[in-house]
């Protein structure tokens, strides 16, 4: 076994002294803690429902606290009756990763962990009050267990962090490389572009074979040109220029130029009844024109794109989704860097400026699996 190398999980008990008297004293607790579990729930989400910061991180607001307290009783069954192996990991470690991308502050962690430290512990005291030694052990375990905890989730926002760095060093090569190129290629392309309008004057109408290169030429121009204009605007702040917009008109506007087969169905739903947000109609559009693009290369030769619209909590929800093979987990976690793709003949622009604009705007993008196969990306801009 000297030779198995050891986890993060297992270092982390091993420094906290971890052992079975431990598992023991907690899933003793667990018998009587078990009844109180749904009042712990309400407790926790009361004391975050009165702190104004805490409950402005709350994802989904009050109108989520319902489903949520479930999943809190979930969470502390879990807590004291274990196992606490590998798989213990992998869940706490995908609960912190939700609360570093709602954006949760650390220090309310830290605050949120009290109120279940102190609960348990009341209940601790209740139940062995009367035998000195049990009460110590349970009260031990229960010190371990919630540091774990702590750990287990500080432990993702290290990894996020690590990751934000990577992201920022690619991000600055990847800007350096593109503010040198790019104008350096805009050169030969206008020479392209004049010397295409002159060819144009000069071959006559009779022959098609001739023009119909020519335009083959100037479509694959404009591709050229689009791919340098998306890669300037990555590096660049430009400044938006804000208005009361309706995204109906935005959405409408972004379907009429994106190119589907006929084999491809396009559903706008909810458009109408949401709110209107503040923000640039056009980069807004351009938002929506990479993802409904997206989605009908994923659905295509024969599928169907839908987008779907809700308002809740002071914010509109917008989801584009495609019957597509959805996203692979290795590129998932990458999906919105620049130069990652899953297209053939793409460079891993769009997505990556879906999220930059998004952020410029307030809002976020986020990628999901879709109900039955295929992807949804879903952008929530404040109403």
């Amino acid at each position: 076994m000297s030779g198995v190398p050891e986890t993060v999980f297992d270092e982390l008990k091993r420094y906290v002294r971890w052992g079975e008297t431990d598992e023991q004293a907690l899933r003793t607790l667990h018998g009587f803690a078990a009844p109180q579990f749904q009042l712990l729930a309400e407790e926790f989400y009361d004391r975050i429902l009165k702190h104004e910061g805490a409950r402005a991180a709350l994802a989904g607001g009050e109108s989520q606290v319902g489903h949520l307290k479930v999943t809190m009783v979930a969470w502390l069954d879990r807590l004291l009756a274990g196992p606490w192996d590998e798989a213990y990991w992998e869940q706490r470690y995908r609960i912190g990763r939700v609360h570093v991308r709602i954006g949760l502050p650390q220090h309310y962690m830290f605050g949120a962990m009290n109120v279940h430290r102190t609960g348990l512990a009341r209940i601790a005291y209740e139940a062995f009050h009367d035998d000195p030694d049990a009460l110590q052990r349970v009260r031990t375990a229960l010190g371990k267990i919630l540091d774990l905890e702590l750990a287990v989730m500080l432990h993702t926002y290290r990894d996020d962090l690590l990751a934000q760095q990577a992201r920022v060093e690619r991000l600055s090569t990847f800007g350096q490389l593109v503010g040198s190129i790019g104008h350096d290629l805009r050169n030969p392309l206008g020479v392209i572009e004049t010397s295409l309008y002159i060819l144009r004057t000069r071959i006559g109408e009779g022959d098609e074979r001739a023009k119909k290169h020519l335009d083959r030429i100037g479509e694959q121009l404009g591709v050229a040109n689009g791919i340098i204009t998306n890669l300037l605007d990555m590096i660049r702040n430009r400044p938006l220029a804000r208005e009361r917009v309706a995204l109906a008109e935005v959405l409408g506007g972004a379907a009429a130029v994106v190119k589907r087969p006929a084999g491809v169905s396009l559903d706008l739903d909810g458009l109408d009844a949401i709110p209107e947000v503040e923000g640039d109609p056009v980069q807004l559009r351009q938002v929506f024109v990479n993802l409904l693009e997206n989605a009908v290369f994923a659905a295509s030769p024969e599928g169907a794109v839908a987008v779907r619209a809700r308002a809740a909590d002071g914010s509109v929800a917008l989801e584009v989704e495609d019957t597509g093979p959805g996203v692979d987990p290795a590129t998932r976690r990458r999906l919105f860097e620049p130069l990652i793709t899953t297209k053939d003949k793409g460079i891993g622009l769009g997505l990556a400026l879906v999220k930059r604009i998004a952020a410029r705007h307030g809002g976020t993008v986020e990628y999901s699996d879709r109900p039955g196969g295929g992807a949804r990306f879903t952008v929530r801009l404040p109403a």
